[in-house]
Formats: C-alpha cells, structure tokens, sequence
C-alpha cells in the first residue's frame, strides 16, 4: 500500500506532502488542475518512462520520494532480495532529477537504477486508464493474467521446468548430431591417421631416446674406421710384412756375414722379434674392440629409420613428436564417438522424445486449467458487467492453441461483443470510451478478488458515464477498495461521493508562480466539493443536498 507521497520543485508543484490510507482514495479537481502532474511523479518515482520537462522552472532540483508499507510475503521483497537490498516492512523510494536529466534514484538508502524501480513498480502499482493500460488492453499479457485468476502458477512452474529439459534435450540431440556431421566428414582421415599412428606406435620420450642412441652409433662408426685403418696399417700389407722383410733379412745377413759381424745382428734380431709379437698383441686387442663395435652393424640404420618416421608424423600432424601419443588417443576416440553414434543419438532422440512427451502431458492439463478458468471469469464477468448496464454486452476469453513453449500451448484473447449477435473483438477495438471503462472495471474487480498490498490508481476510468451507470463504476471501485488500496482520479460527483478519503486538486497564482496544490477535505468541504462537481463554479444550496444524498447513499 501507498503511504505517503511527498513531491518537491516537480512541475508545478514547490511542496507537496500527500498521505494516503487504505480503502478509496478520490483525487478531483477542475481540468488542467494537476491532477495528471501527480501521477507523473508517481511515475517518476517508480521508475516509468515519462516527460522529460520535469524539474519546476527555477529550482535546482526535483525531488519524489514513496512511501510503501510491504505486507509479510510481499512480492516486492523478492526483488529487493535479488538486488542484495534488506526486505522491511516499509519501502522508501526516492528519486530526484536535474534539470539537466541527470537522474538518481534509492530503495531504502540503496543507490539503484530504474529497471529495478520498474521492477518494484510491477508489485506495488497499477495505472488504469482509457488509453494507458497495458496489461488489461494488450493481448501480450492477457494469459498471465488469465494465468494469475486461475491460480495456475505451480502448473506453470511444471511446465516451464519440462520446456526447459526438453529444449536442453534437443540441443544435445542438435548438438550430437553436427558434431556426428563433422565427424562423418572426415572419417576416411580418422581412420587411416589412427591407422598409421597405430602401427608406428609412437611413445611419449622416444624421439629424445632415439636422438641420443643415434649420435652414439654415429660416433662408433667414425671409431670403427679409424680402427680399420690402424689394422690396415698392422696387417701383413703394412707393418707385419716390413718387420716380417726386416727379420728375413736380417737373419740372413747375420748367417752369411756370421764371421764378419761376430753376433753383432743378434740383438737388432731380437727385438725385432718382440716387436713382431707386440704387434700380435696390438692385432689381438684391435680385433677384441672390433668385435664389440661389430656387435648390431644394422643398428643404426634401424635407429635412423624409427627416429625419422616418428618425426615425419609430427609434421604430418603440426605436433611435436612427444605429443603424437595425445593426439593418437584423441583420434580414437573421435573415431569411437562415430562407431558409437548411432547408439548415442538413438539414445538422444529417445530422451528428447520423452521430454517432448512430458511437456505436451503438462501442456494439456494447463489447457484444461485455462479453459476452466476462461469459462469462470467469462461468469463472473456476466454479473459484474450487469451492475453497470452492461448486461446485453458478452464478455469472452478465447483459449486457442498455440506453439508448444514456456508457458505452455495456448493463446488468450479477451473479447467482447457490445449487442446479443454483434460480433466480438479486441477490448479497444469494439468498446467506446464509456463502455470500455467498465469493461476494463469489471474486468479488474474479478481479477484482483483475493488480491492484497496493492495499489490501483484510475486515471479517469468514468470519463464517458454518468447517472446511474457512474453510480455503478463507484460502486464497483468502492468494492475494489476492500482489498486493495485504490487511487481514482474522477471528474464525476457519484464516484467522488463513494471514497473513503477526499482530495482536492487545485491550480493557484502565488507571487505570480503557478502552482499546483493538493487538500484534503473534511465532511463539509467535501460536499462543497461533490456540489461543485454538481452545479459548477456556482454552488446552490440544491447542489449541497444533492451532494449530502450522494454521499449518505
């Protein structure tokens, strides 16, 4: 409920303190009065797209501040919550503007911005009018609000759950599928890389392992040839034979030239015969380390070739070769996901069909709901449209079915048709000013029975009416007012009569400043007001009586 409203250097308003109460509130005035400047700052305060020029011509500053008290259970505390703001049982909202449009706003002291304003708006505040009413007038919000008279909200939350497993089911079946699609395009690849990698067997270290014992076997083959060569070099074509000539030789110079040399050969003789078995020894021992060296000729050329195919796939596949273990595993199992995907989308179309199939079960009994619903309200507005002479007139709503979604399978139009056998159509279409008000009346009293911590305002529902069918309005807004506090902005004295609580909106000239003021009348001035609106600017005491009957009836 709306508590209070105060309103400083806004329009045409310097100071204004407005307390509210529960019940009907009434707002008259003379056209142009302000009556439209305060719901403007209401407006404002609530965070509502309005006219720029708001900001009173010389001040620095406009200023809104509302009032709210929140009932335990309030859905305005679950916004507050979300926004990390403290719940209380009493909402402040302030907002000021310059004139620049610089704009700032505050939920209990919180700095915020007008989406959340607006979000708290839509708990605390309906605006209803001819013209500006868009949850009533637009089809867009008709089945939330058939939705809200069928008290369909656990259903819908059911339904809503179910659309979103069954739109998570299908993007995984979307999603299989184009990964099955890219897979299917590059089968023939899969299948012989992971053929190849399979067959050279690559592992992780290898090509480091290889490198090394390559280097190793390249060194010994240069130690290999130079040991040939010092065998060439020892071998009876080398050094053996010359020492073998040397010892022929010299024995027999010394047998011939015995009685010349007198045993002078002998020991020129015997050394060469140790240097012939030294050099066996060195024969012997080469040999020995040649046999080590001969121990795998082939291996080197089976190391080169195990080095350089594991390298040639790493540059196949722009990866380094100790990652071609990685990439093998990562190939089978692309080539698995498609040996497997007949199975698995078996599987994911088998899920998504389940859940297709559990959203429609949902779907339908949300239709039934709606369409009990639809036939209650089409009842109860029959008895509510008769009170305000509106009892040939056929109120409708129209259940069709519609695309399988959130919130659920249906579309839902209200309709009327203003004569027996007159077609129906869109509310704003078919009904004129006057009948369009009590339809949209009629339409909100069924709706918002059992309703409470609400704020209706009527911007001049009764525009249209009078007599006895704005008796009637009165009458059905005074009904409203039991459960929620209602703010009705009226220019007829039978709705005026009705409210609990009576202002009077008035335009004066101070210090040649217009502005706009706002009072709350007591007993009598309240029937000089209703009177006014009876006779005009010349009150009679035959308009006061009028005015008492009114308000006593």
């Amino acid at each position: 409920m709306l508590r209070s409203l105060t309103i400083r250097d806004m329009l045409l308003i310097d100071r204004l303190e407005l307390d509210l109460r529960p019940g009907l509130n009434v707002l008259t005035g003379e056209t142009g009065a302000g009556k439209s400047i305060l719901l403007d700052c209401l407006g404002f305060v609530l965070g509502w797209r309005g006219r720029a020029d708001l900001v009173r011509q010389g001040a620095d500053l406009g200023e809104v501040i509302a009032e709210f008290d929140l009932p335990a259970g309030h859905g305005a505390e679950a916004v507050l919550r979300e926004a990390g703001i403290e719940a209380e049982d009493t909402l402040i909202l302030r907002r000021t503007v310059t004139p620049e449009g610089r704009r700032q706003a505050w939920a209990n002291d919180r700095r915020v911005g007008a989406e959340l304003l607006r979000n708290l708006s839509d708990h605390l505040v309906e605006l209803h009018g001819q013209h500006d009413d868009r949850g009533l007038l637009d089809p867009k919000g008709h089945r939330a609000l058939l939705d809200d008279f069928a008290g369909s909200a656990p259903l819908l939350a059911e339904v809503r759950s179910a659309f979103s497993a069954l739109s998570r089911a299908r993007r995984d079946r979307e999603t299989a599928e184009s990964h099955l699609q890219q897979l299917k395009a590059e089968e023939d690849f899969l299948r012989h890389a992971v053929g190849e990698l399979d067959k050279l067997a690559p592992e992780p270290g290898e090509d480091a392992v290889l490198d090394v014992r390559r280097r190793a076997l390249q060194q010994a083959e240069k130690v290999r040839e130079d040991m040939a060569r010092a065998v060439q070099a020892l071998s009876p074509q080398g050094a053996e034979g010359v020492l073998r000539d040397a010892q022929r030789w010299l024995e027999g110079a010394a047998e011939r030239g015995a009685a010349v040399f007198e045993g002078r050969l002998d020991a020129p003789l015997a050394a060469l015969t140790r240097a012939m078995a030294e050099l066996s020894e060195a024969q012997a021992g080469i040999d020995h380390a040649l046999d080590v060296l001969d121990a795998d000729p082939s291996e080197l050329e089976r190391v080169e070739e195990r080095l350089f195919a594991i390298r040639a796939m790493a540059r196949k596949h722009s990866v380094t070769p100790d990652d071609l273990g990685l990439l093998t595993q990562d190939l089978r199992r692309r080539l698995d996901a498609l040996d497997g995907a007949d199975r698995d989308m078996a599987a994911l179309e088998k899920a998504e069909s389940t859940a297709r199939a559990a959203h429609l079960a949902l779907c339908a009994k949300l239709t039934a709901l709606r369409t009990e619903a639809a036939a209650r309200l089409d009842q109860a507005m029959a008895a509510e449209l008769a009170p305000l002479k509106m009892e040939r007139a056929v109120f409708r709503t129209e259940v069709r079915p519609d695309t399988p979604g959130q919130e659920g399978a249906d579309a839902v139009a209200f309709t009327v048709a203003t004569n027996p056998g007159a077609p129906s159509g869109p509310l704003n279409r078919i009904a004129s000013g006057g009948e369009l008000s009590r339809f949209l009346l009629a339409l909100k009293v069924c709706l918002t029975e059992g309703t409470s911590g609400l704020t209706m305002i009527f911007d001049e529902i009764d525009r249209g009416v009078g007599g006895a069918t704005a008796d009637a309005v009165g009458r059905r807004l005074r009904r409203l007012a039991e459960e929620a506090q209602v703010l009705v902005v009226t220019h007829s004295p039978q709705v005026a009569a009705l409210g609990a609580h009576h202002w009077r909106v008035e335009k004066r000239v101070i210090d040649e400043k217009t502005l706009s003021t706002i009072t709350g009348l007591d007993a009598a001035e309240r029937v000089d007001e209703v009177a006014r609106m009876i006779s005009g600017d010349q009150i009679t005491d035959a308009a006061r009586e009028a005015a008492r009957a009114l308000i006593e009836a």
